[in-house]
């Protein structure tokens, strides 16, 4: 089962006042109605939207609805639910907001289908339900996504959403209008104003493995960086090293430049850190890794002159 699916099931289980029942209603209507010779027909792939669908119309309106099951592909068990509406079509068109009282469809729905906040929160649901997607963060990259059919109803639910501060977008897609948020702290925090309480746990449990993961490797390729450089180092200090010795011998240089570059030659592999220790404790003599890094500047000066005199 895909996580929209997970999403989609777990808010229609939510226990909600009629008001927000209503403006789930609404926005689902709005997105998904049929209306054809008074009926209404509704489509959903989930039994539990389709059981919340006919039970809020059965304790809102006093109607019974009519589901068809229809099998779309024996091999993935897949279902369709096509539910119509034929009592009171008119009137609960009106009342949640759809057509006017001319029959004309309503391009925003009525102030009191979205009065207060949580009738705001009622209403992002019900048009997730219908039109929304949002990818695994396990599986893929955050991602949650309206696809309306009008560019009224993509304004409104950008406009809720941003009333929450979740920094949605809109996009034109294939003649569609795509409301999106890509942060993953919005889309978790999305997830919370729906009420989807596990779907939350789950997806910040993922996000925060994902992210400690990301830290994990930042740290280690900056370790290995520096591991490489340490290397890097010390190999030109070896070499620089050598080439003094094989041109003039080591004995030309002063009595603290020797000391640096046999302890260089005798520990190839330490930091300047590590080194300055080794020195400082073998010889109980206090060298820091500034002083240690000076001695080895006047090393490669002198390699450099040496190179320069060779040409």
């Amino acid at each position: 089962m895909s996580f929209t699916r997970i999403v989609k099931e777990e808010i229609v289980k939510l226990d909600s006042t009629e008001a927000e029942n209503v403006a789930s209603l609404s926005a689902f209507f709005r997105n998904n109605a049929k209306i054809e010779d008074s009926k209404i027909n509704l489509v959903t792939e989930s039994n539990d939207i389709m059981l919340w669908i006919v039970t809020s119309l059965k304790k809102i309106y006093n109607i019974e609805a009519l589901v068809n099951r229809l099998d779309v592909s024996s091999i993935n068990k897949n279902e369709i639910y096509i539910i119509s509406i034929l009592d009171k079509v008119l009137s609960i068109l009106e009342d949640l907001s759809v057509l006017d009282k001319n029959g004309a469809f309503e391009e925003f729905p009525k102030n009191y289908i979205i009065g207060d906040l949580e009738e705001e929160k009622a209403y992002i649901r019900g048009a997730f339900l219908s039109k929304g997607s949002i990818n695994d963060p396990k599986t893929a990259q955050y991602h949650l996504e309206f696809l309306f059919d009008n560019k009224f109803e993509s304004v409104l639910v950008q406009r809720l959403l941003n009333d929450f501060d979740l920094d949605s977008k809109i996009l034109l897609r294939d003649k569609k209008y795509m409301v999106y948020i890509k942060d993953s702290e919005k889309i978790s925090d999305f997830l919370k104003i729906l009420g989807a309480s596990n779907a939350v746990m789950y997806y910040e449990n993922i996000r925060v493995f994902k992210e400690q993961k990301n830290i994990t490797n930042r740290l280690n390729n900056c370790e290995q960086a520096n591991t490489d450089k340490i290397i890097q180092t010390a190999t030109n200090q070896i070499n620089q090293i050598n080439y003094i010795n094989d041109v003039m011998g080591i004995e030309i240089l002063d009595e603290k430049l020797q000391e640096a570059a046999n302890y260089r030659l005798k520990y190839p592999d330490a930091s300047l850190l590590e080194l300055s220790e080794i020195i400082s404790l073998e010889t109980n003599k206090k060298i820091t890794k500034s002083g240690l890094n000076h001695r080895f500047r006047k090393i490669k000066e002198i390699y450099e002159n040496l190179k320069r005199n060779s040409k």
